[in-house]
Order: C-alpha cells, then sequence, then structure tokens
C-alpha cells in the first residue's frame, strides 16, 4: 500500500521532516517515490511547504495519509483531503 508520510531529516534535538510517498513496509528512512514538501518546526514560526497538486494526485489514486500529515495539512494549508479521495 502507498502512503503519505514523514521522512524525519536532521540531527539529535534539530529535526525537520520531508513529506514523502512510499510504500508502507519501507522503513521511515527508505527509498521513496516522491517528496512533496517539508515541514521544518525549528523556530518561532514553523516552515511548512506542500505541492497540494501532487498530494490530490496520489490521494485520488489511492494512497493513504497518515495521522501527522492530515494534520499539518489542516493546520497550514486549510484544505480538505475528503474532497481529494473523490
Amino acid at each position: 500500500m502507498v502512503v503519505i508520510r514523514l521522512q524525519r531529516r536532521g540531527t539529535k534535538k534539530t529535526p525537520h521532516h520531508r513529506i514523502v510517498v512510499t510504500d508502507q513496509r519501507r522503513a521511515q528512512g527508505g527509498r521513496v517515490l516522491e517528496t512533496l514538501g517539508y515541514y521544518n518546526p525549528a523556530g518561532k514560526t514553523a516552515a511548512f511547504s506542500l505541492d497540494e497538486s501532487r498530494l490530490v494526485h496520489w490521494v485520488s489514486s489511492g494512497a493513504q495519509v497518515s495521522d501527522a500529515v492530515t494534520h499539518l495539512v489542516k493546520r497550514f494549508k486549510k484544505i480538505s483531503l475528503a474532497s481529494a479521495k473523490a
């Protein structure tokens, strides 16, 4: 099954994350199909970037979105992933 999830990057105590499309059976740092964006929680304001058109493409193709990515999309982009599934 294809999933959209966070991939942890960075060093100890200074993490940042990539939003990636990968196979569910792959390791957290394993090979990815596509990188959709990033999330950096460090600093006063969190940095968030996402290619929304590719996210909608993958969701409409049947990819499952993790709870963490769903929360970030609702928080920063204010778009509904339910409409992409239809």
